[in-house]
């Protein structure tokens, strides 16, 4: 009733257990990543800034105003019959709102504008370039989930062969015909055999409490990891990396500022309306308070930005030029690791190929060990190191098959897929 309880325990914990996936686990670490806030505050600091930008259209309002004092005034000494011609007070007065409607600005708003776009960008495809780089580390500990469960199949597989082994030593020894060191012999393997498992649960329950820190979701032990199906693909060096975005999107900053610098130097042109009161108004022959108003156009060009916009555009060349060998650094080095982790590919499909053969081989002398054993031809230490030696054959295979399924990731997250 025991035995049935427990089995029943543990077919509905492994019958429920989670399943994930390495794209789900990642893209969940993308959203839990505590850089991805930065994209929300980048985007809130270009509309903050545009919208500001927007608001040099609206009309401009000033308000200024002086009360002065002088020693002398103009005065009109000409005499002029039956004409009296008052002199001004020397405490004169003004108080003048100036209201400024920009007409043309040589498109400084919009290039402005298209900069305060693109630096953004720019900032957004930073990040999206360190979210990439997390995919790495979550390969690394997935693949090594992957690797820990394939040796405890393995480990699994020992303890039958030992199991059966046992078996078979504990009716020789029942028979007299067997010493009952081999059977205790058989018995510390299979103890072994338990500490195995205890480390690679242990290490795997720590993996997964590693991928629950970065994804913020709940992975127990039974969670089980889909193994990723990754085709081995040809040679090819195209790479759509989010770095070539980045330097796509400097380049474009940069042609950005090129445009804003011709547009600092155009004429600029303005309506404007001024509304005073003060002593004298406009009319400088009445000493007396009055109010105003003068209103038309302006046009402003200043020449001194010409001096330096020469220059100016040498040097957004001279960094255009700066960015785009940054690339091509970039896409080297990135085909040098494609061609490394090719090769790497290659090699690995050969050792698994061989490894086969190894395997096959060791099944056949352990199975022959087996009848030896049986027809006590041989000791259970000749039998336990023909199990040891199929055990390694197999668990080298994991090896190499863990690898090789490590490469092709590796190929793929190089190249940007």
């Amino acid at each position: 009733m025991n035995k049935l309880l427990v089995f029943c325990l543990f077919f509905s914990q492994y019958a429920f257990a989670q399943t994930i996936t390495l794209e789900q686990v990642q893209q969940k670490a993308k959203q839990q990543y505590p850089l991805i806030k930065q994209k929300g505050l980048v985007k809130q600091v270009k509309d903050i800034s545009i919208e500001n930008l927007r608001k040099g259209f609206l009309p401009q309002l000033s308000l200024s105003g002086q009360a002065t004092y002088q020693s002398e005034v103009t005065t009109v000494k000409i005499p002029f019959p039956g004409v009296n011609i008052e002199p001004l007070s020397k405490d004169q007065y003004k108080l003048v709102a100036d209201v400024n409607q920009m007409i043309y600005d040589g498109g400084l708003l919009k290039q402005q504008t298209a900069m305060q776009q693109v630096n953004a960008e720019v900032e957004d495809q930073k990040i999206e370039v360190e979210l990439y780089k997390l995919n790495e580390r979550i390969n690394q500990v997935y693949l090594s989930i992957l690797y820990i469960d394939e040796q405890l199949k393995q480990t699994e597989l020992v303890r039958k062969d030992l199991e059966t082994g046992l078996k078979k030593i504990e009716a020789q020894v029942n028979g007299g015909v067997a010493f009952k060191s081999n059977l205790n012999l058989l018995k510390a393997e299979l103890l072994k055999i338990d500490q195995r498992i205890i480390e690679l649960q242990s290490t795997r329950t720590g993996l997964l409490d590693v991928l629950t820190l970065f994804t913020g979701e709940n992975y127990i032990p039974s969670t089980q990891l889909e193994k990723p199906v990754v085709q081995s693909p040809a040679y090819d060096a195209t790479v759509s990396r989010p770095e070539i975005n980045l330097f796509q999107k400097q380049q474009q900053l940069l042609g950005v500022q090129n445009n804003l610098i011709k547009a600092k130097n155009l004429p600029k042109t303005s309506f404007f309306f001024q509304g005073g009161y003060g002593r004298p108004g406009l009319n400088f022959l009445e000493n007396k308070f009055a109010t105003y108003y003068v209103t038309g156009v302006r046009f402003n060009w200043a020449f001194g930005g010409l001096y330096t916009a020469k220059k100016e555009k040498e040097l957004i060349g001279l960094n255009q030029q700066i960015i785009a060998v940054q690339q091509d650094v970039f896409l080297l080095n990135t085909n040098t690791q494609l061609k490394q982790q090719q090769a790497e590919i290659d090699k690995i499909k050969q050792l698994i190929s061989k490894d086969n053969e190894i395997i096959d081989l060791r099944i056949k002398v352990k199975e022959a060990a087996n009848a030896q054993l049986e027809n006590g031809v041989i000791t259970a230490n000749d039998y336990l190191r023909e199990v040891n030696a199929e055990d390694q054959a197999r668990q080298t295979l994991i090896l190499h098959q863990l690898q090789l399924l490590q490469a092709q990731i590796n190929y793929q997250t190089i190249k940007g897929k």
